[in-house]
């Protein structure tokens, strides 16, 4: 792919371009050190200095013993970018990027509060709806910490299923027979309506 072909002085050169057009550096400005610059795109102040090079080459900046480096054309820095309109920038891919794990964290709130209220509807409804789940604290010195859900033979002795285990603010859904019984842990259980006094009863053995 083309992406891949330029090298990262020239994709640097062509971020630095992108910021002097969007007027993050504006002409006459002096643009940050090499030293600054290197730091900023993680990369050596060698590489930078290639950058720069290529942006004093086609008079975009100038630079001078004593004044450092300055910004000389907005138009001159549009045109070199325009040669390379099929590609992102990196500013712009940092922008993508961002948009994209706050759209991310946005649906995970939404996902663990719809869970939430379909838990505390369910909570509501436990006394009417055999397949509402209810919920059992594993507390300090239950004698099934540690084990999994089939070595205790959980269904078994209570005539429940467990179908998630909230842990450490996680919730695990169908955890499954293997899965470890652990102190803190808030089991979800579906049964019938004597379940609840079961379950209450078999971890407090």
């Amino acid at each position: 792919m083309q992406r891949a072909q330029i090298p990262v002085y020239e994709r640097i050169a062509i971020d630095l371009a992108n910021r002097i057009y969007d007027e993050e550096f504006k002409v006459g400005e002096k643009i940050h050190g090499r030293s600054t610059l290197a730091s900023e795109y993680k990369v050596s102040p060698e590489t930078v200095r290639r950058a720069i090079k290529i942006l004093e080459d086609v008079e975009i900046v100038h630079s001078t013993k004593g004044s450092g480096i300055v910004i000389s054309s907005r138009e001159k820095a549009f045109k070199y970018i325009s040669r390379f309109s099929n590609l992102a920038s990196i500013k712009d891919l940092e922008k993508q990027m961002d948009s994209l794990i706050a759209e991310r964290n946005k649906l995970e709130e939404q996902l663990l509060e719809t869970m939430r209220k379909i838990l505390d509807y369910s909570g509501k409804l436990r006394h009417t709806n055999p397949l509402a789940p209810i919920e059992a604290t594993i507390f300090t010195g239950c004698s099934h910490i540690g084990k999994t859900i089939s070595e205790v033979k959980f269904w078994q002795n209570t005539g429940g299923t467990v179908i998630g285990i909230k842990r450490k603010g996680e919730l695990i859904i169908s955890p499954g027979p293997y899965a470890s019984i652990m102190e803190g842990d808030v089991l979800l259980v579906i049964g019938d309506e004597k379940t609840y006094d079961r379950v209450i009863h078999f971890l407090e053995e």
